[in-house]
This record gives C-alpha cells, sequence and structure tokens, in this order.
C-alpha cells in the first residue's frame, strides 16, 4: 500500500491496483474508514448503496451520510479501540437519503499494518428478506387463482342477464329513470372487467420465452408512456449498455413496465412541473433466489429499475403493495401489482420496492437467457 494526501491534507490510504480489482467485485458495499472517520476508499456496490460516487465519498465523513448516532459508528470505533474484528447484525442504516429500509449486518476489521484504518463490509439483510416476502406475494397471487376460476363463469353469467334485463327496461320506463338502468348496466360492465382481471391469476399456460433485450423493452414502453399518459414528464435513463438478454416474454415484460411507468406517472400527478421517472438497468452478481422445494438456487444478475419522485408510498402499504386488492388509488383494483409480482414471478424473478417522499422505487431482479446448452449468453 501507498498513501497519498486525502481531503484537507490528511494523509489517506490507498490500495494497490489488485486489492482494489478484488474488492470491487465483491457484491457487498466495503468501505476503509480512516482517522476521524474520514472515507479512504469505497468499492463499487458502496456507490451504489450510498448513491454516491467514490469520489464524493471519499470527500466525507462516515457521519456525514448514517443517522446520528448510528450504531455502526460505535463499531468502528471499537474495532480501532480493540484492534480486533467486530461483527453486528440487524443494525438500522435507514436515512431520508438511503432509505427507511436498510437493515445490514456489519463486518469490521482492522486494516493490517495500516494504524488505524478499517475495513467495513455491509450485508444488506433486506435482500435475503425482500426474496422471502416476495415468496409471500406468489403465494398470495396463487391464492386468488382457485377463486378466480372458480368465480368468474359464476359470476359473469348472471351479469350478464342483468345486464340484459336493465336494457329492457328502458324502453318502458319513464326518460328520467333510465339513469337508473344506465347506472346498472355500467357497473355490471365494471365487475365484468374486474372478474376478468381476477381470471389471469388462473392462467398457469407457460408462455413462449425467448432472450428479450431490456432495452428495446424500456424503449418502447418509454414511447408509449411519452405518446399518452407522461407525455408531461421527464425521462431520463441509467442503462448498463453490456447488460446481457434476459430470459422472457417480451408482450408480458412490455406490459409489466408499462404498468410500473403508468403507476409512476399516476403518483406524479399531471399537475407536477418537476415529475421525473428514472429507467435503470444494472447487472448485479451474487443474487440468488433459493427455489422452494429443493436445493437449487437461481441467480438474478439483471436488474430493471423504475423509480420517480412523486410523494411516494405510505409506509404502512409499502410491504403489501403486491397483494392482491391492496392500492393507494382512490379508484384502483389493486391488481395492477399483484399482477405484476405474478408475471415476474412467472419469469423467474422477483420485484420489490422501497418508498420515501419524493423517491419511489420499483426494482425487478431477472435471471438470465440460458442457451439449450445450459449457458447463459
Amino acid at each position: 500500500m501507498f498513501t497519498d494526501n486525502g481531503p484537507g491534507g490528511r494523509s489517506a490510504y490507498l490500495l494497490d491496483p489488485i486489492e482494489v480489482q478484488a474488492l470491487n467485485v465483491l457484491p457487498m458495499p466495503v468501505l476503509v474508514i480512516g482517522e476521524g472517520h474520514a472515507v479512504l476508499y469505497a468499492n463499487t456496490a458502496a456507490e451504489d448503496f450510498f448513491q454516491s460516487s467514490a469520489a464524493l465519498l471519499k470527500r466525507q465523513r462516515i457521519d456525514d451520510f448514517v443517522a446520528f448516532g448510528s450504531p455502526v459508528l460505535g463499531v468502528i470505533e471499537e474495532v480501532q479501540r480493540r484492534g480486533a474484528s467486530v461483527s453486528e447484525y440487524r443494525l438500522d442504516l435507514g436515512t431520508p437519503r438511503l432509505g427507511t429500509d436498510h437493515i445490514v449486518d456489519v463486518f469490521a476489521s482492522p486494516l493490517p499494518s495500516q494504524g488505524d484504518a478499517v475495513v467495513l463490509m455491509l450485508q444488506e439483510r433486506t435482500i435475503a428478506e425482500k426474496m422471502d416476502r416476495q415468496l409471500t406475494h406468489r403465494g398470495a397471487a396463487r391464492s386468488i387463482t382457485a377463486l378466480g376460476a372458480m368465480l368468474a363463469h359464476e359470476i359473469k353469467n348472471p351479469l350478464s342477464g342483468i345486464r340484459g334485463a336493465a336494457q329492457l327496461l328502458e324502453g318502458s320506463i319513464p326518460d328520467s329513470d333510465r339513469i337508473l338502468t344506465q347506472l346498472i348496466c355500467d357497473e355490471t360492465d365494471r365487475i365484468v372487467k374486474l372478474v376478468e382481471r381476477v381470471e389471469l391469476f388462473g392462467d398457469e399456460r407457460p408462455s413462449e420465452r425467448d432472450a428479450v433485450n431490456v432495452h428495446d423493452v424500456l424503449d418502447h414502453v418509454k414511447r408509449l408512456a411519452h405518446s399518452g399518459f407522461a407525455r408531461h414528464i421527464r425521462f431520463t435513463e441509467t442503462y448498463d449498455p453490456s447488460l446481457p438478454p434476459v430470459a422472457g416474454n417480451r408482450d408480458q415484460l412490455v406490459q409489466v413496465l408499462l404498468n410500473l411507468v403508468k403507476n409512476a406517472a399516476e403518483a406524479i400527478g399531471e399537475d407536477a412541473i418537476d415529475g421525473e421517472i428514472t429507467l435503470t438497468t444494472a447487472y448485479r452478481p451474487g443474487i440468488r433466489l433459493q427455489v422452494p422445494g429443493s436445493s437449487e438456487r437461481i441467480a438474478l444478475p439483471l436488474e430493471i429499475g423504475v423509480r420517480d419522485n412523486g410523494p411516494g408510498v405510505p409506509a404502512d402499504l409499502v410491504q403489501h403493495l403486491f397483494d392482491p386488492f391492496v392500492t393507494t388509488k382512490a379508484q384502483g383494483s389493486g391488481l395492477g401489482l399483484a399482477l405484476v409480482a405474478k408475471v415476474i414471478g412467472d419469469h423467474g424473478g422477483i420485484v420489490e420496492c422501497e418508498s420515501v417522499p419524493r423517491r419511489t422505487h420499483f426494482r425487478i431482479l431477472l435471471p438470465l437467457h440460458q442457451l439449450r446448452s445450459g449457458q447463459a449468453t
């Protein structure tokens, strides 16, 4: 290792190129903390976790971007005092900047032969917990599958009779009462549409899957949104141009992302003057999903994000957004996001939401497209 002058002329330890390369490929955020809690190094995962570049992080102290009195600071000081490794589990790093749902395991060790410098590695617990919740979302979607299949036929047939009877009555009642028959027709049509959406959960037929270019899908969704419901909103893109194909059904992925973008536009509102939706893609190695009932683990390295600067989702609803019939909209049915969870689950992936005021982020994780030989493209 060698030293250089850091911010304010203080001496900052720098890692050699081999160590930097090794730390950058780790999927967990890693920081090197020096004297006065100065950040001396941040790997690529730390940049993503703290939503700042390494250059910006190294101009600050860790106190500047964690909550006041955070237990992480105590861990660092204990390592510096004892000169030994310390591990703490389920520490809250939540801040308005990072979001309120950042529970991490912290592993801290002294940096050998470098004085009081500390290597800090964070393992985000929410990843595993989100996967568990996603399996619950899938179960919730499946729980209404049988209900939808059983009731669709039984409900739609009598509704058809009710609507027909209302239309026949129109010819024998005064004009002043026809508003009531029209109300009956409108409400039966609305119920039929709701039942048809529930029926979609019962469709277990395998869909055609192929290698799908996610960026083509996102560009198509953005054009659709710009020409209609989101023409007043600014779109920004942060894409990984080297992202490999997704194993999926293009039409279904278009529908999923269109649903998320439409929700984002509606959350921002038609009167917003600074409305912005950010579409992102990234490659996140190291994330795997345990398949229930087997020892198989599926890698989910492909990330698609839809982020908006609307008012956010109420904290008490965030954990239940993908459950059927849960909605934040006055006129919503609560099936749109449940259907998103089902489609992404059918693709072998997961979808989750993090939300604070002015920053709601839906993130989809999907597997790679597999060649017939079993190798990923």
